[in-house]
């Protein structure tokens, strides 16, 4: 053992493993890494070689003899009724049933969900309520035939940690400077520091070393201590992307483009349940350039949710989990960042607009990392990855303390804007979680976290700033302030010289004449004045950030109706009763403009009996409106997606979010905004005004 691998034994005793015997085992069990690494410390407590051999073999054994695997679950439950009981290994969790009163587990590889299960394991282990754990469950078979469940859990050991002592592990860091606990971490997920530190000729002459490449690495990591953290990494294949992800912790999940429907990942609408964000603290897309979106209403919900963690589908759903996305980059990465036309995010789904390429918080240089091989791996101790997952999941649910820190410390430069701000001060919470999880940094390791946080940002905006044509996003040199006031701007190495990142290329955008800017505030002070004024109406891209005010149906679509005899209304989400009252709004609106004779409006229902509930609600709108001489057709289509007003007038208004872009007021209607929607918070949508006759 090492200095730091005596420490470590010291400080965390019983809670640490030889990584380079997981590594061993794992090449001939593909099971996930933190149950290898409970039985290994179960059979392999030890420096003595001939008793590690003997443990390797006798772990190897017991996956055989008990880890199940899904398509073994037939056999599985055979072996269970024809010896009576058996041991496995699986991830298994308990569900209260309200219909029967009574609990059932339910065992995933395994394949049954009406396991009974005696209340002292449940009580016992909290986690089998939320979520499950993996453990080592005996099952019995049961033999009476009247019982509506065949099979039971006769005993239950966790592999998982059952309870987690924060301070034990927050103490036991600050025995360790902050070199030694990267090195600690980075043994943890089973790398190997000392070469990064010292990597090969061959490696060094391409990539980075030392400090730099440990961050990339502890990067990964953040969307597992930061909640609704929005992070991509696009590099080379073989460099361990997915690995993360997918072995490191039980309560991250990598799933592949092709899953990617509101259903599975956000909301089942028909199921009336929330999605994957509901149930894990990160969830990763792998090979996201082929990510498939099944329905159009996913990526608005995804920019909703990326956005503030919580989106609508019928009804209001928060959660928290993060999202990674991680794909391949095969180009050349100075052709790309030295092209007018082309720019990192080439590999992008099409459906990843700029809405969504802003909410990513940071943009990790794959192609800094060298690929993956034995010499990458942890040969020397590190903790248990199930510990070091427990410790992630724990504080990932605790924010304000290291927000503090950040709001404290941290001062920003001119350039940082909204959302610029909340991707770094995110990012630099993570790593602050992650590196110091119990004490402060120093000025200069926390200008090394900074530093890295604007630079992971500033990718994701020249790639913006190629983009767009215009100068939304051309604020690019990030900075902060350093504690003797000087301003550091920060660069993205790959870029830093190259004109096409630093000045792309801009069509000629056409100046908007001053009274047409200010025609809609000329309009307001003539309706108060009552002068009458005439507005000039132009095409317009209005962008609504999130939180906004001052956006009323009257300031953001009065000025178009005038003039309009039919108004056709088409969006989907107008079912909700929230939503049918904002309609309602919609043509009191009309009503008070007093030119549209005809309303259309094609929406749809969840089902059946919300579309029969509806249609007489608009019955009734349809019996008022026809005493202001005003005619409403409603008509329910399964199909329609698009959301947005045609006027008879000739203009077509696009709606990012339909009418429905007004914060939800969460049950209290006693607060500013409840009446006045100008003074109503929004959520963040856009909205096209297009002539097309």
């Amino acid at each position: 053992m090492d200095t730091l691998d005596k420490k470590l034994n010291d400080v965390f005793s019983g809670k640490v493993v030889r990584k380079d015997l997981v590594h061993q085992i794992k090449k001939a069990a593909n099971v996930p890494s933190f149950v290898l690494e409970f039985l290994l410390s179960k059979y392999c407590a030890t420096d003595d070689p001939d008793e590690i051999i003997a443990g390797s073999k006798a772990v190897l054994e017991v996956v055989e003899k008990n880890y199940v695997r899904a398509d073994e679950a037939n056999k599985a439950q055979s072996t269970v009724q024809q010896k009576g009981r058996h041991k496995f290994i699986d991830k298994i969790h308990v569900k209260y049933v309200e219909k029967e009163r009574r609990h059932w587990a339910a065992m995933e590889n395994f394949n049954s969900s009406r396991i009974a299960i005696n209340e002292k394991f449940y009580k016992e282990n909290d986690k089998l309520l939320e979520g499950g754990i993996w453990a080592e469950v005996t099952i019995a078979h049961n033999d009476v035939e009247d019982d509506d469940y065949a099979f039971y859990i006769e005993d239950l050991k966790p592999i998982q940690l059952s309870r987690f002592n924060q301070n034990q592990y927050f103490e036991g860091r600050e025995e360790f400077t902050r070199d030694e606990w990267i090195d600690v971490v980075l043994r943890s997920v089973g790398l190997n520091p000392e070469i990064l530190d010292n990597p090969p000729k061959e490696i060094a002459d391409k990539f980075p070393s030392g400090l730099r490449l440990k961050l990339h690495f502890l990067a990964r990591l953040i969307p597992l201590v930061q909640s609704n953290f929005n992070f991509i990494e696009l590099g080379p294949r073989g460099t361990g992307k997915s690995y993360f992800y997918s072995e490191f912790s039980p309560y991250s999940t990598l799933l592949s483009g092709g899953q990617a429907s509101t259903a599975t990942l956000l909301y089942n609408n028909a199921r009336k349940k929330v999605g994957a964000v509901g149930f894990w603290d990160n969830i990763a897309f792998d090979e996201v350039g082929n990510m498939k979106i099944r329905d159009t209403d996913t990526i608005q919900i995804m920019k909703d949710y990326m956005a503030n963690g919580r989106f609508s589908r019928g009804q209001e759903v928060t959660a928290n989990a993060s999202f990674s996305f991680v794909g391949n980059i095969d180009h050349s990465i100075k052709q790309l960042v030295n092209s007018y036309d082309h720019d990192l995010f080439i590999t992008l789904p099409k459906a990843f607009d700029l809405a969504i390429q802003d909410r990513f918080f940071l943009f990790l240089p794959g192609w800094e990392i060298p690929k993956m091989d034995n010499k990458f791996f942890a040969t020397n101790y590190g903790l248990i990855t199930d510990y070091m997952a427990e410790a992630f999941h724990y504080m990932s649910k605790h924010n304000n303390e290291y927000f503090d820190v950040v709001n404290r410390r941290l001062k920003l430069g001119p350039s940082v804007q909204g959302r610029d701000e909340i991707a770094i001060k995110k990012t630099v919470t993570g790593l602050l979680k992650i590196i110091h999880p119990s004490g402060e940094p120093s000025e200069e390791e926390f200008n090394d976290i900074v530093s890295y946080a604007i630079e992971g940002r500033r990718r994701v905006k020249e790639q913006m700033n190629k983009r767009k044509p215009d100068d939304e996003f051309a604020a690019i040199n990030l900075s902060f302030f350093k504690e003797d006031g000087t301003e550091q701007i920060v660069y993205c190495p790959e870029s830093k010289s190259s004109k096409a990142s630093q000045n792309p290329r801009k069509d000629e955008v056409e100046e908007i004449p001053i009274d047409e800017t200010e025609s809609l505030f000329d309009q307001v002070i003539a309706e108060v004045e009552d002068i009458p004024v005439k507005v000039k109406l132009i095409e317009k891209h209005l962008k609504v950030h999130y939180g906004d005010v001052g956006y009323s149906y009257e300031t953001v679509f009065g000025p178009y109706l005038h003039g309009a005899k039919e108004i056709v209304l088409e969006d989907p989400y107008i079912r909700q009763n929230h939503q049918i009252s904002n309609f309602v709004k919609f043509c009191e609106l009309a009503v008070k403009i007093g030119d549209v004779k005809h309303i259309k409006l094609i929406t749809s229902a969840d089902d059946d009996d919300q579309q029969s509930q509806n249609k007489y609600s608009f019955d009734q709108l349809a019996n008022s409106l026809f005493e202001n001489d005003i005619e409403l057709e409603v008509e329910f289509s399964n199909v329609v997606h698009d959301r947005q007003i045609l006027l008879s007038s000739g203009w077509r208004i696009i709606l990012g979010r339909g009418i429905d872009y007004f914060q939800s007021l969460a049950g209290n209607y006693f607060q500013i905004g409840t009446n006045d929607q100008d003074l109503r918070a929004c959520l963040e949508t856009n909205i096209d005004f297009v002539k097309v006759n």
